[in-house]
């Protein structure tokens, strides 16, 4: 009986593509573990399985009291005595069933890994085989399945939420999300809460990099590299804008993108349940950049502060555009921010003209007095700005100038009448 059962688990091992001898030395810990327990053993067993019959052998371990080691407080040799029970067949094949499933469930998983680990960023098309209040599961096809969750990041703060606002999924429903995260099950970092039972795949359908992935798979110009999309800002399920530019100066980006009568960005606006989407153009001077990031408002000046290091932008719109230009709870201005990578200053013709009236005005005033040191200091590395609430601007300024870079332009500007005017 027991060499059958050692041949039946050496052709299990071989369909299931499994190693012998690693499967038999887990079955000896788990079954050692389990006689522990099973026999309330003080100090534990040691169970060993005979390779060529299957015979199976359990010890009882005792200390041997000179072996005990004051510097680790333990006993470093134990004398083996065999407690073996008449009938461990019955048990080790339970055990065995269950190691089988084990092994073969993180062989899948090791699998799946070295398979998609290298494909993070990619998009996927799956059918939803089963939704949970946290997350969904979808099948990307016959035994490899995707977790797509979007569990209350409050209450389980190590978790995701993957999932656009508003979406829920039907069974069956087939749906692309890209993949973000593939769990390693050889990891040493502690698994999150129930992960050995979820699948080892995690998508989303939040991210960024799945309008520019659905623009890829609509518009050819942009899987041809022809049409390039150099940013995407979104707030899931609501609203994004995507910044296209074009290799070939005779094609149109944003027309590529939108296609005949819209049908390009409705394929994609469809796939992300009406999420509107902005297609702007992307322009190397980031003043034209910011202006067009902050379509459909027009845009009358943007004044870009020359250094690198500080991303600020001045807008100036006209008046019937600021609250357009901002958008419903400052959507329009804080996508326009994330598309460009710039802090976005946004006033109205209005009070841009009555701020570079008192800042005229303010230059006329009586300055305080000062010795000649803090005076000539003061010239030389002083902005002489002053905002609406009476600051004067802490900036350095220029040389052969009264101002810093972003104030010089604004005090020299005059609102033009040309929208197109943005330097």
């Amino acid at each position: 009986m027991a060499s059958e059962m050692m041949e039946a688990l050496s052709e299990l091992c071989e369909e299931k593509h499994l190693d012998q001898l690693e499967l038999l030395d887990n079955l000896e810990k788990s079954l050692a573990k389990s006689y522990t327990d099973i026999m309330h053993l003080d100090w534990g067993a040691r169970v060993t399985i005979d390779k060529q019959t299957g015979k199976i052998y359990v010890y009882k371990l005792e200390p041997i009291d000179d072996s005990w080691n004051d510097e680790t407080g333990e006993f470093e040799d134990f004398e083996e005595i065999d407690v073996t029970p008449k009938d461990t067949s019955r048990f080790a094949a339970q055990q065995a069933k269950a190691e089988i499933n084990n092994m073969v469930r993180k062989r899948a998983r090791e699998d799946i890994y070295e398979e998609f680990s290298g494909r993070i960023g990619d998009i996927i098309t799956g059918t939803v085989i089963q939704t949970t209040p946290s997350f969904t599961i979808v099948k990307i096809r016959d035994g490899v399945e995707a977790e797509l969750p979007y569990f209350d990041t409050r209450r389980f703060p190590g978790e995701r939420n993957e999932r656009p606002f508003g979406e829920h999924y039907a069974h069956n429903q087939r749906i692309k999300a890209i993949i973000v995260d593939v769990r390693d099950p050889n990891s040493t970092q502690p698994p999150v809460r129930g992960e050995r039972q979820r699948p080892p795949i995690v998508i989303s359908r939040t991210h960024p990099n799945l309008i520019a992935k659905l623009f890829e798979l609509e518009v050819p110009e942009v899987y041809e590299k022809t049409v390039v999309v150099n940013s995407v800002a979104r707030d899931p399920g609501i609203r994004s804008k995507v910044a296209v530019s074009s290799n070939d100066e005779y094609l149109d980006a944003v027309g590529a993108c939108v296609g005949p009568q819209g049908s390009r960005v409705r394929a994609v606006v469809s796939e992300l349940r009406g999420e509107r989407v902005d297609v702007v153009l992307w322009d190397d001077d980031p003043a034209k950049r910011v202006a067009n990031a902050l379509s459909p408002a027009k845009v009358s000046k943007a004044l870009v502060d020359p250094n690198p290091d500080s991303n600020y932008c001045t807008v100036i719109v006209p008046d019937d555009q600021l609250s357009l230009a901002i958008g419903k709870e400052g959507q329009n201005a804080r996508l326009a921010a994330r598309l460009t990578g710039y802090h976005i200053d946004i006033k109205n013709e209005t009070l841009a003209k009555n701020i570079i009236a008192e800042a005229h005005a303010k230059q006329h005033e009586e300055a305080p007095t000062l010795t000649d040191e803090e005076a000539d200091t003061e010239k030389a590395h002083r902005c002489e700005y002053v905002g609406p609430n009476g600051v004067r601007c802490r900036n350095m300024a220029r040389p052969g100038s009264h101002y810093c870079g972003i104030h010089e332009k604004l005090m020299n500007a005059e609102v033009s009448d040309d929208p197109d005017s943005l330097i």
